[in-house]
């Protein structure tokens, strides 16, 4: 039989070209070899405030983006986790196992916590049993993720370990799926922070729609460092950042790139470069409009991965509760 596979991305700010390489290219190529279900997360992207239409949009807009991104709705089951209520059911019987102290603990609420003060929410402080209700459903196998989600795979294993534990044997343990750590795309005016889709300064991040003369822009205007040699090196960060971005989208070697820049400018590379995210973007973004254009396919698509994710996860659902002697 062959893997499954869980991930999903949040309908909200912009998808970028962070979002691209760390998660949606490698679910291209995952999709081939397992039984993917690729998730828009609208049930997290609200513990934040959302304007309800535009929130709507933005699902319509994350699924046009997967297809144009290469995801094959023939291949991988592409659905609106809301539209699934196994993922909030599951998630209520698995806080009734989750101890308190293990979400305080959680690094991510704490700063996302610290930036909201008084506004924070309990949706915020129970993401996490949420994700792990996400992926238990699927009985899955793999997470892709990226570091930064590395601690919320950790307490989806947590639970599924004491969730057997407790009542037998259920739940797959997942493993996390981690992208190579040279493929981390950091911010083009602070390269010490990972690009965002809620970064404040919007030169900071490429977007996937972004046209051709804002990504010429963008690079041309992206931070570098002292000196002028184009390599990587750890007191090199600036450029290191943007070595790595050529090299992901170039799928050439950095050793590769810094031979073909050596003794050439700043701005030449910057040029090489911008161009280089034009040629493989402008498929993606006339795909795009193409796509998000087609309402009702679009719908379609949603429907048809909605209803097959709930043929698997009713099964996942119906046994737990059995188990905890509900129903």
């Amino acid at each position: 039989m062959k893997k499954v596979i869980f991930s999903g991305i949040q309908p909200s700010g912009n998808l970028h070209i962070g979002n691209y390489v760390g998660a949606i290219a490698q679910w291209v190529k995952l999709q081939n070899e397992s039984e993917a279900f690729f998730c828009i997360v609208d049930l997290h992207a609200i513990t934040v405030p959302q304007d309800p239409e535009t929130l709507r949009e933005k699902v319509l807009d994350t699924a046009a983006l997967y297809i144009a991104c290469g995801i094959d709705p023939k291949k991988a089951h592409i659905f609106v986790q809301s539209e699934n209520p196994d993922h909030p059911y599951l998630a209520w019987l698995l806080n009734c196992i989750t101890p308190f102290g293990q979400l305080e603990r959680m690094t991510q609420f704490k700063d996302k916590s610290k930036k909201q003060q008084e506004g924070t929410n309990a949706g915020l402080f129970d993401y996490p049993v949420l994700m792990a209700a996400d992926i238990l459903l699927y009985q899955t196998d793999e997470v892709p993720v990226g570091e930064d989600q590395k601690q919320h795979i950790e307490i989806t294993r947590d639970l599924a370990e004491k969730f057997n534990r407790d009542f037998g044997q259920t739940v797959k343990v997942p493993e996390a799926l981690i992208q190579n750590e040279t493929s981390r795309i950091m911010s083009l005016q602070n390269p010490t922070s990972k690009m965002s889709k809620s970064d404040n300064d919007p030169m900071g991040t490429i977007n996937l729609l972004d046209g051709v003369e804002i990504v010429s822009e963008k690079v041309a205007k992206a931070v570098t460092d002292s000196g002028t040699e184009i390599v990587k090196r750890e007191d090199k960060l600036a450029i290191s950042n943007l070595l790595t971005i050529h090299s992901v989208f170039s799928e050439s070697s950095i050793q590769e790139i810094e031979k073909e820049y050596k003794g050439k400018s700043y701005a030449e590379f910057k040029k090489g470069l911008a161009d280089l995210l034009n040629k493989k973007l402008d498929p993606i973004r006339e795909k795009y409009n193409s796509i998000r254009e087609d309402v009702k396919f679009l719908r379609q698509i949603l429907d048809e991965g909605a209803s097959y994710a709930r043929s698997k996860s009713s099964k996942t659902l119906r046994e737990v509760r059995v188990k905890m002697g509900l129903g």
